[in-house]
């Protein structure tokens, strides 16, 4: 296991100690300095999983480390970050649920859409919107966690939350189409390749039936 993948991992053991953060009620909290209040807590444990996202790729790139475990845990552990912060702030009122169930609701339609595309052969390339999709998500999270102290943010944490929405749609509907376009790509592929063999077996049918077959030459002859 390389420090890449051990980051992957620690994004994910981050994941219940944020949820437990943020819905804690902050009785063990209020025992602590201001400085380490609930929601301060849980925004840095936030930052600090999401800066693992940043750093595993870029060391596995840098020293050669990319392997096939870190490029399926990756993509697992973001969304198992994003899904665990946004229905823990649905669950203390500070995001509308609707906007979370598109969000997630986009993941596994996409997630489904690539695998999909993968059985058959294809890959869909992350586009240019999905790359910059979990930095706008990191952004308006941390926005909405920190208004919950100071409500000077509150407004802008709604603000990121409605362009990550939209983020997430218009990237959807960019895979849509071009998992549409590759399938239909395919599917010309298979009929073009099925004209052509039959085009081929009845030229081939035509040539056998203007040989001259070697009984009826004897019949004839004799």
């Amino acid at each position: 296991m390389n420090l890449p993948n051990l980051l992957t991992l620690l994004r994910i053991f981050f994941v219940p100690l944020l949820v437990a953060a943020l819905l804690a009620d902050g009785t063990w909290f209020a025992r602590l300095p201001e400085l380490f209040s609930r929601e301060m807590f849980a925004l840095a444990v936030f930052l600090a999983a999401a800066a693992t996202d940043l750093l595993d790729g870029w060391l596995a790139r840098r020293w050669g480390q990319v392997t096939t475990v870190g490029t399926l845990l990756d993509p697992i552990a973001d969304k198992l970050l994003i899904s665990a912060a946004l229905i823990s702030l649905v669950d203390i009122h500070r995001v509308p649920a609707w906007i979370v169930i598109l969000i997630i609701g986009r993941e596994f339609a996409v997630s489904g859409l690539r695998s999909i595309a993968a059985s058959s052969g294809y890959t869909i390339k992350a586009s240019d919107l999905g790359k910059t999709k979990m930095a706008s998500q990191v952004i308006a999270i941390s926005l909405v966690i920190a208004g919950i102290r100071w409500q000077a943010l509150d407004q802008l944490g709604v603000i990121g939350m409605w362009a990550v929405m939209l983020f997430a749609l218009v990237s959807a509907a960019d895979y849509f189409r071009k998992f549409w376009r590759r399938i239909d790509d395919g599917v010309k592929q298979r009929r073009r390749r099925e004209l052509l063999r039959m085009e081929r077996q009845r030229k081939r049918a035509e040539r056998l039936r203007r040989v001259p077959s070697p009984v009826a030459d004897f019949t004839d002859q004799g």
